[in-house]
């Protein structure tokens, strides 16, 4: 766990997963703008979509946690108070794909070549900003003594939260071994980052990378919240808010590339019928 980096002039401490976050949206950004421009989109256009996408992300991540957590915030000053709560991944990809929905609307952009152009740049911010995650010490895991689980020392939130369940003994200075869930998530960031960039190659329609990436990774979220502890993620029912996003993205992604699909295929066969 290592929180703060470093400190910067006059004792400004440097976060680090608010330095690996601020890392991923620099690199996402040059990726997709370049992609973008390869694939004939106007690239200032298409930077100033990133922005939107950005801030839509940032709403869509804390509101996220927010609805989750509603007992957390009797005053509603607290919900801009993002140093008082936390972030929901899932909640900025719905947010982002909100307002590029919007912004390709509004300016007439293919909003499928657009979002195959993104793809790349969300697997790399899964991949450092969970990182960040695990230097900060949130998103831990459940309980497990296997040969990579990890300890996380006094004050950190699975410290405090295996403390308050009284769960380790007096004198304790450090968690119980957990498993490094945040390092999965990375870890899966790696993994999707490579298979998109496969699909590229590939692709048959627009959409496709992005279309194969949202089932991709709702299988991962899905299994990867099995080995999470912490309790501020929501659920309902027996599953947690991502593992319901994650099902319900899942079906949307897959239903919507049948679509394209069939309609593809829909055209060609007219095609070929009007040759005839």
């Amino acid at each position: 766990m290592w929180p703060i980096l470093f400190y910067l002039p006059f004792g400004v401490p440097l976060y680090a997963y608010g330095a690996l976050l601020c890392l991923s949206v620099v690199i996402g950004r040059i990726t997709a703008v370049r992609l973008a421009r390869r694939a004939g989109l106007d690239p200032r256009l298409m930077d100033r979509a990133c922005v939107w996408a950005l801030a839509g992300a940032l709403a869509g991540t804390r509101l996220l946690y927010v609805v989750t957590n509603l007992d957390q915030f009797s005053n509603p000053i607290d919900i801009l108070l993002i140093g008082r709560g936390g972030l929901v991944a899932y909640g900025g990809f719905l947010g982002g794909f909100v307002t590029t929905f919007v912004f390709c609307r509004i300016h007439r952009v293919n909003l499928w070549v657009w979002v195959d152009c993104v793809a790349p740049s969300l697997c790399v911010g899964l991949l450092l900003t969970r990182l960040g995650c695990f230097l900060a010490g949130c998103d831990y895991g459940r309980p497990w003594d296997g040969p990579w689980a990890v300890h996380f020392p006094a004050g950190s939130p699975a410290f405090q939260e295996q403390t308050f369940q009284g769960l380790l003994p007096p004198g304790a200075t450090q968690s119980l071994a957990l498993h490094p869930t945040q390092l999965y998530e990375s870890l899966a960031g790696l993994v999707l980052l490579l298979f998109v960039v496969a699909i590229r190659r590939r692709r048959r329609f627009p959409g496709q990378v992005f279309l194969a990436l949202v089932p991709a990774y709702a299988v991962l979220r899905y299994a990867i919240e099995l080995f999470r502890a912490d309790l501020h993620r929501g659920a309902l029912g027996p599953f947690s808010t991502s593992q319901v996003i994650a099902m319900v993205t899942f079906l949307s992604a897959v239903s919507v590339t049948h679509a394209i699909r069939r309609g593809l295929l829909q055209s060609r066969q007219s095609k070929s019928e009007c040759t005839l």
